[in-house]
């Protein structure tokens, strides 16, 4: 730690025996994603995979050896997030952004979001801006004929996922933008569809951070400077997809997460910084107003969503560095690559959650809710109600406002156990008692509200239920062994061994 390239990575995979290399020619066009769904669905994510001769079809090496590896499912177990992070468990993370908030505790959400800005720049965390870096060793830049010959977009292994998907999307981008009015940098993931070698979607949803940024760009009717990173430290990756507080920098908590700061330099069309370390650099902006069909594609909801109107990336260069590796995912059915990396995002910004509800004791997103659908968290019940105060809390939690079902036990159940959560839920739940919903934004990807990014939430309170809940026949003492005699017999067990 840190990584200084894609390659450093794959190196200390291979040492730690979780890569797996590929050298036979396969296609970017659903070969790929074919093996790699069967090595995501094996036990404990299986291996990451360098695919070392991907051949890329439709392309003016069609059918040829591209000279770029491909890797995927390099964040696809808990063992290689805790790699990427440095640490032998993401708890331990966690445990740091923790000790940052009781250093002082915070009196209010927003002071704590300050605490945390101050924090990260007192840890080296503030980005450096450098002259030059490795994703600048070749520049290409956008010819005025661009459909004719030279290197662009379809020059790179970019996978077709699924049968019905519309085309090859990037999956691993690291959209940067930044607030015309603040000049505040996000960096976001949004997936964009392939439409020609310099072209493509832009899919960020009505209620992510680009999107608002873009909004404020078409009122003055401006064009949006936008980069894209692909590569360099998996850190980056990750930071681009946590649930950071509005205002924090994502590559700030890159910097705290690789305890360097993450060396930035400036692009060669707009004035948009990038992480020097990339492996892949695309510049360009987007128009305001002009929008085009996405789509399908293959999402992490398991289904297919549809064509719709997104806005148009226009590529003007792309830079990269000579040993360039294209990192990339597949999204489906779980359990998938994100759903490690969902996982460990969870477990990181815990602090977050505990410092607005102390009560809360732990809290999972399964696998099978795919992120916005399910979620499981443990309080230590004080009150009559007091499932539904914390229900109603995390729903006015930034992305936390997608969650479909929230599931509420008592702080002796272990929320990463489906199987515990389910049998809770079954023996304690009377459905009429212990429900209730509400209405609210819903995941622009959920296809099962009637209308789209609206629909209803609901919270089940799984907890043993107190008297003043109207509950008047005496709680049953559920089974469970004695611990001391438990104690015995492992030590027993033990000896035996």
């Amino acid at each position: 730690m840190p990584f200084a390239s894609t390659r450093d990575w794959i190196q200390a995979l291979e040492q730690a025996g979780e890569l797996q290399r590929i050298s036979a020619p396969v296609s970017t066009e659903l070969e790929i994603t074919e093996i790699a769904n069967r090595q995501m669905k094996s036990p404990d994510g299986g291996k990451a995979l360098l695919f070392e001769n991907p051949t890329v079809p439709g392309s003016q090496i069609s059918n040829l050896k591209s000279q770029i590896p491909v890797l995927i499912n390099s964040l696809g177990s808990a063992r290689r997030m805790s790699m990427a992070l440095g640490v032998n468990h993401v708890d331990e993370v966690a445990d740091q952004l923790g000790s940052l908030l009781k250093a002082k505790p915070p009196q209010s959400f927003g002071e704590a979001i300050g605490l945390i800005r101050q924090a990260l720049e007192l840890r080296h965390a503030k980005p450096k801006r450098v002259s030059t870096g490795p994703c600048k060793d070749v520049i290409h830049r956008r010819p005025a004929d661009i459909h004719g010959k030279g290197f662009s977009l379809r020059n790179l292994p970019i996978l077709k996922c699924w049968p019905d998907d519309g085309g090859p999307f990037i999956t691993f981008p690291i959209v940067i933008t930044h607030d015309p009015d603040t000049g505040e940098r996000n960096w976001g993931m949004y997936r964009m569809q392939v439409y020609d070698g310099w072209t493509t979607g832009m899919h960020w949803q009505v209620h992510k951070v680009g999107a608002r940024h873009g909004r404020r760009y078409y009122e003055t009717n401006q064009k949006m400077p936008v980069a894209v990173a692909i590569g360099g430290d998996p850190i980056h990756t990750f930071s681009a997809t946590a649930p950071l507080p509005d205002g924090l920098d994502e590559a700030m908590l890159s910097g705290f997460l690789r305890k360097k700061a993450v060396e930035m330099v400036k692009c060669e069309t707009n004035d948009l910084e990038v992480p020097a370390d990339a492996d892949f650099i695309l510049e360009g902006y987007v128009q305001p107003g002009e929008t085009r069909g996405e789509g399908p594609f293959g999402d992490h909801t398991g289904f297919y969503t549809p064509v719709d109107p997104y806005p148009v990336f226009h590529v003007e260069c792309i830079t990269h560095r000579k040993d360039a590796v294209y990192p990339c995912t597949i999204v489906g059915k779980p359990p998938m690559e994100d759903f490690y990396i969902g996982t460990a995002s969870v477990r990181i910004f815990l602090p977050i959650f505990k410092m607005n509800f102390p009560e809360i004791v732990d809290m999972a997103l399964p696998a099978e809710g795919v992120f916005h659908n399910l979620v499981f968290v443990s309080i230590k019940k004080q009150y009559p109600w007091h499932a539904f105060k914390i229900a109603n809390g995390l729903w006015g939690m930034g992305q936390m406002m997608f969650s479909k079902i929230i599931v509420v036990v008592d702080a002796d159940v272990d929320v990463h156990n489906t199987s515990d959560v389910l049998f809770h839920l079954c023996a304690n739940v009377d459905p009429q008692r212990d429900t209730t919903f509400s209405k609210g934004p819903s995941d622009s990807l959920d296809h099962a509200p009637t209308l789209p990014n609206m629909g209803s939430h609901m919270a089940i309170d799984a907890t043993a239920k107190l008297p003043g809940e109207g509950y008047t026949r005496g709680w049953p003492k559920e089974l469970k062994m004695d611990q001391g005699i438990q104690k015995k017999i492992d030590s027993l067990l033990g000896g035996m061994h």
